[in-house]
């Protein structure tokens, strides 16, 4: 990789976390009405790819996605992407709670096989203010660090104001770091989990966090205060985000995002439209996706969400199907189970 030109003698760990987080913006330009046809006419392609741990060849497996989803180093060629894992909580052994660092070094690697010009990654956490503690923490940090990996703390950002195209919310305007008009890809990378308050949390709920929390608060409690379905579609709509990698090698079942159990998947899902991946992911999840609000809301709008409108590429969902654990005391998840 080209960050290794930097020399590691001129630099200690916890100086270049600093550097990262001390610098540091895409804004994207669609409406939550009503009188819409939910009659989906859209259709997508949804890659699933199998690995066994952390530990494989997880370059492969995510090159092996772009490939079947006809991303090409065409389309690549010097782009600058930014991927945003999902950092909650810095419990180094629950690695089920954050997106894995060795995703998101694949990812990267990956990214950069095809020419992009650059890959950063860039998060704005919700639940805890000291991004450098959770870079540590999650064990983000040292692939950072390794790789020459910049990093965007997105919580302290300034922003930029646009329009609210969702219009499902309130909020007549999102704001959205101002650094992102130097980025030419958004990448969503989720961990596949179920959610207290929105049943399941994965690559749309996980834009919350492209969102700086100087604008919104910490755990980003404006949102929350609007919707979170409704907060959910509206970033969809407006960000445009351009594609997903869920991490499904160990996902979360009962109490998620922070409180659930590990659940071994072994999975990678990846694709151009979220509520497709999300849709296919809450499948493989066990969850019907049409009993999660804000997919059945962007059904016919924001994505195909019915099986008849997803192009399923690499491995089939009845294969690796295994239903999580739904706790029947969390209103969000009752009434969830596909096939009820």
């Amino acid at each position: 990789m080209f960050f290794r030109s930097y020399s590691n003698s001129t630099w200690t760990r916890r100086t270049f976390l600093k550097v990262l987080l001390a610098g540091s913006t895409l804004v994207a330009s669609s409406p939550c009405t009503a009188s819409m046809s939910r009659e989906s006419r859209l259709s997508a392609q949804v890659f699933i790819g199998r690995t066994g741990s952390y530990e494989s060849n997880l370059r492969n497996v995510i090159e092996r996605g772009l490939q079947e989803l006809g991303i090409s180093a065409t389309e690549m060629n010097g782009k600058k992407i930014l991927l945003k894992p999902n950092l909650v909580e810095t419990h180094m052994a629950s690695a089920h709670i954050n997106t894995h660092p060795l995703v998101i070094r694949a990812a990267v690697e990956a990214f950069l096989s095809l020419g992009a010009r650059q890959v950063v990654v860039g998060e704005g956490p919700g639940h805890r203010r000291d991004a450098l503690h959770i870079l540590e923490e999650s064990g983000l940090g040292d692939v950072l660090y390794e790789d020459r990996i910049p990093f965007m703390n997105l919580n302290e950002q300034v922003g930029d104001p646009v329009q609210n195209l969702g219009q499902c919310t309130a909020l007549s305007t999102l704001t959205f770091p101002a650094v992102f008009r130097d980025i030419d890809w958004i990448v969503s990378m989720p961990k596949l989990k179920t959610h207290h308050w929105a049943g399941v949390t994965l690559s749309m709920k996980n834009l919350f966090g492209v969102l700086p929390g100087l604008y919104y608060g910490w755990p980003k409690n404006v949102l929350h205060h609007q919707g979170i379905h409704e907060s959910i579609l509206d970033i969809y709509a407006t960000l445009k985000p351009h594609f997903a990698i869920v991490d499904g090698i160990v996902g979360m079942e009962g109490d998620g995002p922070i409180m659930g159990d590990p659940k071994p998947m072994g999975v990678v899902v990846m694709g151009r439209n979220f509520p497709s991946v999300d849709a296919t992911c809450a499948r493989l999840m066990g969850v019907n996706p049409h009993n999660i609000p804000y997919l059945r809301a962007a059904e016919g709008w924001l994505g195909a969400i019915n099986e008849a409108g997803i192009e399923q590429r690499g491995e089939p969902i009845r294969a690796h199907r295994q239903d999580f654990a739904l706790l029947d005391h969390i209103p969000a998840q009752q009434g969830l189970r596909l096939n009820e």
